[in-house]
């Protein structure tokens, strides 16, 4: 089963640095999925998504250019796998009522995606391994209406608290194999409160 995602953000990540965190949302749903990626990468993205022309093409806009030439459309991105901390995906290629599935990096199959007007997917294992779940209502109402009623939004280590500690040991563990030791340090301090 697969689940349809759309772009939500790019910013800097604090778990590398030169890199950037693609924030994808679930469509009608609450779940995230970030995606660290390169700064050439987070660049194609931005620039498709504000619809900067650079002087010339870039790589994505090569690609582009290359299979219209040829007849050839996306049809849409699937990330398909994560495997060891990494992310895998398949670009679906249509030409001639014939269909082909080739295998790209997230970052490249997305900066394609959006070129294309491709819709973007994630298998629901990966969803399962890597999403993480927001609170719909905190987010609608948004930072400054908390603020306006004299209400502070609950942090990172205040959600911790509600949580299973068998969650909290899996959470650990993706923080470690992303590197994140920052949420990792939240965790384990979290995981030893309870100890």
């Amino acid at each position: 089963m697969q689940v349809e995602l759309e772009i939500l953000g790019l910013s800097n990540s604090q778990a590398q640095t030169g890199s950037f965190a693609l924030i994808l949302g679930e469509v009608n749903g609450n779940r995230r999925l970030p995606i660290i990626i390169g700064m050439f990468e987070a660049q194609a993205i931005a620039i498709e998504i504000e619809k900067i022309r650079p002087n010339r093409p870039m790589t994505h806009d090569l690609f582009r250019s290359l299979a219209e030439a040829f007849d050839i459309s996306v049809r849409e991105v699937i990330i398909s796998d994560l495997r060891e901390g990494v992310f895998y995906a398949q670009l679906v290629c249509e030409r001639d009522g014939q269909t082909e599935v080739i295998d790209a990096r997230p970052s490249d199959a997305i900066a394609i995606a959006i070129r294309f007007n491709a819709p973007i997917y994630a298998e629901e294992s990966v969803m399962d391994e890597a999403g993480i779940v927001i609170n719909t209502e905190d987010e609608e109402q948004g930072m400054e209406e908390e603020v306006e009623a004299g209400e502070r939004p609950e942090s990172f280590e205040e959600q911790l608290k509600h949580l299973p500690t068998d969650q909290l040991q899996k959470m650990l563990e993706e923080a470690l194999e992303k590197e994140d030791y920052e949420r990792a340090a939240k965790i384990r301090d979290e995981l030893n409160r309870r100890n």
